[in-house]
Order: structure tokens, then C-alpha cells, then sequence
């Protein structure tokens, strides 16, 4: 009768060292991670500071390497509100407003990319773009703005769920918005 517990209790010290494993990071804000200089292709790519950032292009987005690990070590969930960028820090918080329909939503950077094009600016997770709703475009025209949103909508993006919702931009800036955007002005 002894043996049993004993077998039971191998057994589960087995199986537990089966249980290895990617470790991702914690979901958080802090550290930001700006980083060093990597390469991608054959291009080279510098992280840095960016207060101001504020840009016109070309967003798609991605969803299929559920569990991957993004950049800055989380873990990715393709249904939560996040994005990739090629060098603003990690995290950092953007607004993201389709050009064609003004509805703009708040998105939280922790990854890197897009790699697939230079007039792509910003990869959605399939999560973001349904929020956006660009998903059926697969690629749409849109404003990127680096924000800093209320504390409310950080923890909310950091739970995988949508931040508040945002009102579209009125008719006369999105008018302004896709007129820059046709002469290929890519910072505002």
C-alpha cells in the first residue's frame, strides 16, 4: 500500500518537470523598453523616445501566432487591443483613427514590426482591428498618434479588453487628414 502514494507522488514530479516552457512577462507598463538597434531583412531599426509621434500610412494586422511571445516578453493574445511598432518604446499607447471613417480607438503597443512594407506603419492584432473595424480591409489608411490615456483605459488594454470608446473625428479634420494623406505626407 505504500508503494502507491510514493508512485503517485513520482508521477507528479515527472509530469511537473514536463510543464517547462516559454516564461513571459508580466503584463505591465513599467519598464518601459526602448532598447538597442536590431535588424530585420537587412534593415536596421532604432527604438527611441518618441513624445510626438504622430504619423499617416498603412495598418494591417495579424492574429495567427497566438501564444507567441511579443518583444517585450508577453505574452500575445491576438483578441486583446495591442499593436506593433518599429520603434516607439514598449509599451507605449497610441490612438489610432481610420482614415476612412474617422473612428479612432486606443491601442497598446508590445511589439515589434511591420516588416513587410515601408508605408505600413502599424500592425493591429485581430483584436485591435475589429475595434477598428478594418479586419474585412485586412489593410486600411490610418493616423497613428502616440497619447497618454487615463489610467482607467491602461488597466483596461493591459486585461485584454477594449479601452472607452472613442468618438470619431469630426468631417473637417478627417477631410484634412485624408488629403495629406493622398499627397503622401507621412509626419504631421
Amino acid at each position: 500500500m505504500r508503494a502507491l502514494p510514493l508512485t503517485a507522488a513520482l508521477a507528479c514530479l515527472a509530469l511537473s518537470a514536463c510543464g517547462g516552457g516559454t516564461k513571459y512577462r508580466p503584463v505591465s507598463d513599467t519598464p518601459v523598453r526602448i532598447g538597442p538597434s536590431y535588424q530585420v531583412r537587412g534593415e536596421r531599426y532604432t527604438p527611441r523616445a518618441q513624445p510626438d509621434y504622430d504619423m499617416l500610412g498603412y495598418a494591417a494586422w495579424y492574429g495567427s501566432e497566438s501564444g507567441s511571445q511579443t518583444a517585450n516578453g508577453e505574452k500575445f493574445h491576438p483578441a486583446w487591443i495591442t499593436a506593433a511598432h518599429r520603434d516607439l518604446p514598449l509599451p507605449t499607447y497610441v490612438e489610432v483613427t481610420a482614415l476612412d471613417t474617422g473612428r479612432r480607438i486606443l491601442v497598446r503597443v508590445n511589439d515589434r514590426g511591420p516588416f513587410a512594407a515601408r508605408s505600413r506603419i502599424i500592425d493591429l492584432s485581430r483584436g485591435a482591428a475589429e475595434e477598428l473595424g478594418i479586419r474585412a480591409k485586412g489593410v486600411a489608411a490610418v493616423r497613428v498618434r502616440r497619447v497618454e490615456p487615463e489610467a482607467k483605459d491602461r488597466e483596461r488594454l493591459r486585461e485584454g479588453k477594449p479601452a472607452r470608446k472613442l468618438p470619431a473625428i469630426d468631417s473637417r479634420a478627417l477631410g484634412n487628414l485624408q488629403r495629406q494623406f493622398e499627397r503622401g505626407v507621412g509626419a504631421l
